[in-house]
C-alpha cells in the first residue's frame, strides 16, 4: 500500500499570515494522523515563511506515524535533521529563494556533494530520498551517492495528466524501472491532486509514498480534512 504523507506547510502559510497561532500546525498534523494519514512532511525553509524550526522541533515530539523533512540541505536543515532524527530526509535542490520546488537535483554534477550529505544523514537514523526529475540518469545517480529513496518531481506529469496521460506518466515509467534496476523505493509528489491521483499509482502500483499539500489543503477548504485525507486514501486504493 502506497503511503499518504500530508505536507502541512500550507497550514503554517495560514496562521504566519495573520501572525499568532492559529491555525496551529502541531495540532493538524495530529488530527491528519488521526483521520488517517500515514505521514507528516515539512519543508522549513530558511525564510520561515511556512514551517518555521521551532515547528519543525516540535512535531518531532508528536508525529507517531512517518515524519518527513524536506529541504535543501545547508547547515540549519541538517542541524533540525540531527536535533529531531526524522524517519525520512527528502532532499530538495531548491534555494531560500525559490517559491516551491521546481526542478530535481542534477545527481551526476552533485554526486559528490550528494554522497556526503547523504552518508551525514543516515548517521542520524534518516532514511534518504532524492528529489529528481523523471530522468533515468538522475535516478542512476541517486543510487550512486548512496540514496534510499528517490521522490519523482511530478509537476510535468500533473501539468500534461488532462491532455494526454499517457504520454504524461512514461517518463515516470521509465525513471521507475531504472529505480528498482537498483533497489530504490519509489516516492512521488508535486502537483498530486484527487483527479491524477488514482491513474499514477496505477502506472506505478509499487509507489512506496506520495507527499500531498497544496491540492488536499485547498481540498479540505471543501471537503473538510476529515474527509478529504480518506478521499486521497481511496484513489491509492483502488489503483491496488
Amino acid at each position: 500500500m502506497t503511503k499518504l504523507s500530508v505536507n502541512i506547510n500550507k497550514i503554517a502559510t495560514l496562521r504566519n499570515s495573520r501572525g499568532g497561532a492559529v491555525p496551529d500546525p502541531i495540532q493538524v498534523a495530529q488530527d491528519c494522523e488521526r483521520f488517517g494519514a500515514e505521514g507528516i512532511t515539512v519543508h522549513p525553509r530558511p525564510d520561515e515563511r511556512h514551517i518555521t524550526k521551532e515547528d519543525a522541533l516540535n512535531l518531532a515530539k508528536v508525529v507517531k506515524t512517518e515524519y518527513n523533512i524536506e529541504g535543501y540541505p545547508d547547515e540549519r536543515f541538517m542541524q533540525i535533521v540531527a536535533t529531531t532524527r526524522p524517519t525520512q530526509a527528502t532532499l530538495v535542490p531548491d534555494g531560500p529563494d525559490v517559491l516551491t520546488s521546481n526542478a530535481g537535483w542534477d545527481t551526476v554534477k552533485h554526486a559528490d556533494f550528494l554522497t556526503k550529505i547523504i552518508d551525514e544523514l543516515k548517521s542520524y537514523g534518516a532514511r534518504v530520498s532524492v528529489f529528481v526529475d523523471p530522468d533515468p540518469k538522475m535516478v542512476a545517480g541517486a543510487a550512486a551517492c548512496g540514496a534510499d529513496r528517490i521522490e519523482l518531481y511530478t509537476e510535468a506529469y500533473a501539468s500534461h495528466y488532462a491532455t494526454d496521460k499517457e504520454e504524461a506518466v512514461a517518463p515516470y515509467l521509465e525513471a521507475a524501472a531504472e529505480a528498482r534496476k537498483h533497489g530504490l523505493a519509489i516516492n512521488a509528489g508535486h502537483d498530486l491532486s484527487l483527479e491524477n491521483l488514482h491513474f499514477l499509482k496505477q502506472s506505478i502500483p509499487d509507489m512506496a509514498e506520495v507527499s500531498i499539500g497544496h491540492a488536499l489543503i485547498a481540498d479540505a477548504l471543501y471537503y473538510g480534512l476529515q474527509n478529504v485525507i480518506p478521499m486521497y486514501k481511496q484513489k491509492l486504493f483502488l489503483a491496488e
